[in-house]
């Protein structure tokens, strides 16, 4: 690295405070910005760690885990801000599902190999856990895991439970783990949908926690440590934001938007994805494929009656349409689909969850051709498989809604203990 890339990307600063093994510090002041910067929007973990002059990585060989959305207020990768400044010792980077530059799709990552930008050695997390982490991560001649990526709110997207692989890897390794936060783009306000049953773990669910969980990523933390790691925590730090609520969603954020994989480009995906992704465990295209994915869904074949059924739900903050799609890729390439696109008109209101579970219901009754997944991959994505049951049975929304009631009541008492911002 010459000096004059050093002085071109430098250090992203605001003032803020660090929390330290699970311990949140209250900020002590306004933060400073840039002219033309909102001067109340939300400072990420990462700024309130800057501000500080990275003391909480002071002599530490760090290890970055992290994708695109790994950036500062004003766009720049982390790695390559981290890497040029002399206060940290940044020595790997560790991508996860779609790989650290992020060129790979679904369910899939990219292989190990050297940052060109900045020479850094890159390893992939994705499918790993447990000791075979741990040993990458020995390898890697690291002793703090830092991470820092963009969630969406949904216990199916992979990266939160990269981060518990992580943290359980770094606890068997002797490694320190750092969280840098970042917004839950749907909002905090509450939790949503069923929790997850022990006999459904995988990939897309290691742990008892709701379907949409309302959580940012160093609450989660704190809760992974202490609920499910307690028999071998991690050393473990985070390090919150300033200026975020549980109501925020992400355009209140004042923070730029970079697609966390490629089948979410936009916040309004984001919005859906939790309800819609279940369309993933059918016969029927969640929109992968075309520009608005999650946003629509249908298959071939499928015509106005399921928009009109879906419609007469009266489910709040959402209007179902009738929607025609050409998948690009995925289910259903170049075929013409009929279906329903997802119109949020009230964000505070809109469920996803139960809008996904409304619209299998309603799929279910207009198009003869619906069908699961022959693996009952939707028992993976609800994390029981109550909901298939159910809805083979007949059952609408709010009745299996009921079902799960109970379980998330109990999981919003837990989920309360580690919630950090207002």
């Amino acid at each position: 690295m010459t000096l004059s890339r050093r002085g071109l990307l430098g250090l992203a600063g605001t003032t803020g405070a660090l929390g330290t093994l699970g311990a949140v510090g209250a900020a002590p002041g306004p933060a400073p910005h840039r002219a033309g910067e909102a001067a109340d929007r939300v400072r990420t973990g990462f700024e309130q760690l800057a501000a500080d002059g990275y003391a909480l990585l002071a002599g530490r060989r760090v290890g970055l885990v992290t994708n695109p959305t790994g950036i500062t207020a004003d766009a720049r990768h982390l790695v390559d801000v981290l890497h040029a400044d002399a206060r940290v010792k940044l020595v790997a980077v560790f991508g996860p599902e779609h790989g650290f530059r992020g060129t790979a799709q679904a369910g899939d990552s990219e292989a190990a190999g050297r940052d060109p930008a900045t020479g850094l050695p890159v390893y992939d997390t994705y499918g790993k856990s447990g000791q075979e982490l741990a040993d990458v991560f020995t390898a890697a001649g690291i002793d703090t895991v830092v991470f820092d990526i963009q969630d969406v709110g949904a216990r199916f997207y992979t990266y939160i439970w990269t981060l518990y692989d992580c943290m359980r890897a770094a606890a068997l390794a002797d490694k320190a783990v750092v969280v840098l936060d970042r917004p839950n783009p749907v909002g905090g306000r509450r939790a949503a949908g069923p929790v997850l049953e022990p006999g459904y773990a995988s990939g897309v669910g290691r742990e008892a926690i709701a379907l949409a969980h309302g959580m940012t990523v160093a609450e989660l933390a704190l809760l992974f440590n202490a609920e499910f790691l307690a028999a071998k925590p991690v050393r473990l730090s985070t390090v919150r934001m300033s200026g975020w609520r549980r109501e925020s969603f992400f355009a209140a954020t004042g923070l730029p938007w970079v697609p966390p994989s490629p089948n979410v480009p936009t916040p309004d995906t984001a919005l859906a994805y939790a309800g819609t992704c279940l369309f993933e465990g059918t016969n029927l295209s969640e929109g992968r494929g075309t520009t608005t994915p999650f946003e629509v869904v249908g298959a071939e074949g499928v015509d106005r009656r399921w928009a009109e059924a879906a419609q007469e739900l009266g489910l709040p903050g959402v209007w179902f349409r009738e929607a025609y799609f050409t998948p690009a890729f995925s289910k259903f390439t170049g075929k013409v689909c009929g279906g329903v696109r997802l119109i949020v008109h009230d964000r505070a209101a809109f469920d996803p969850v139960r809008a996904g579970i409304g619209l299998l219901v309603t799929a279910k009754r207009t198009w003869s051709g619906f069908a699961w997944r022959a693996d009952h991959w939707i028992d993976q994505l609800t994390g029981t498989d109550r909901v298939r049951k159910m809805i083979d049975a007949g059952a609408g929304v709010e009745e299996i809604a009921g079902d799960w009631a109970a379980g998330l009541e109990r999981f919003a008492a837990v989920r309360g203990r580690y919630l950090l911002y207002p």
